[in-house]
């Protein structure tokens, strides 16, 4: 059910950008907020906002360490789309942020950001500041106890803002490395 009301989010927010780019890839400039947040980063333990993101092409991605496909998958491709821009990467944050912060504590977020790439910060924050960063853009998710332990859900996007941070686009596919990297390039100039 979750992953229904996903695609058709996905496909609301698609109605209303200026258009697919290309599969997977939909423009959302003007149409979503800009970068705004509060939350823990990982690597450091520090508290971390919006602002200290400024200067830089940020991508936003909610997912969690405990993950077993979608999430190594999209960080993993992400990894590569920093090593194909090269020295650029070093202007480019991808902020994984947890949805499961009872596990991924500050040390388990670290090493597993740390394993794709250096500029991606793993941030965590209260059930109640994910929930609201997540509501900003539209994310769902929903973690649930059951008798096998713990589910999680989480949609799958990537939204990407500027370096002032206005949102630009959203994907729901980041096999495409290379056309990825060059739009990102097209951000920075």
């Amino acid at each position: 059910m979750t992953r229904i009301l996903s695609i058709l989010l996905l496909l609301a927010l698609a109605a209303c950008g200026r258009g697919e780019m290309r599969p997977g890839v939909t423009d959302i400039t003007h149409v979503m907020p800009e970068l705004k947040f509060a939350m823990q980063r990982a690597n450091d333990g520090a508290w971390v906002t919006q602002d200290n993101y400024r200067g830089k092409i940020a991508l936003l991605y909610f997912g969690y360490t405990h993950c077993p496909d979608v999430c190594p998958a999209t960080l993993s491709n992400l990894a590569d789309v920093l090593k194909d821009l090269g020295p650029r990467a070093n202007d480019v944050r991808v902020l994984f942020v947890s949805v499961d912060p009872e596990r991924d504590n500050l040390k388990a977020l670290k090493e597993y950001a740390a394993a794709f790439a250096p500029q991606i910060d793993g941030l965590r924050g209260s059930d109640n500041e994910i929930a609201k960063l997540a509501q900003r853009y539209r994310v769902l998710y929903s973690v649930k106890q059951t008798p096998q332990g713990e589910e999680v859900m989480h949609s799958g996007s990537v939204f990407i803002f500027d370096a002032k941070g206005n949102a630009r686009e959203v994907l729901t596919t980041t096999t495409d490395e290379k056309a990825l990297a060059s739009d990102i390039a097209a951000l920075m100039r």
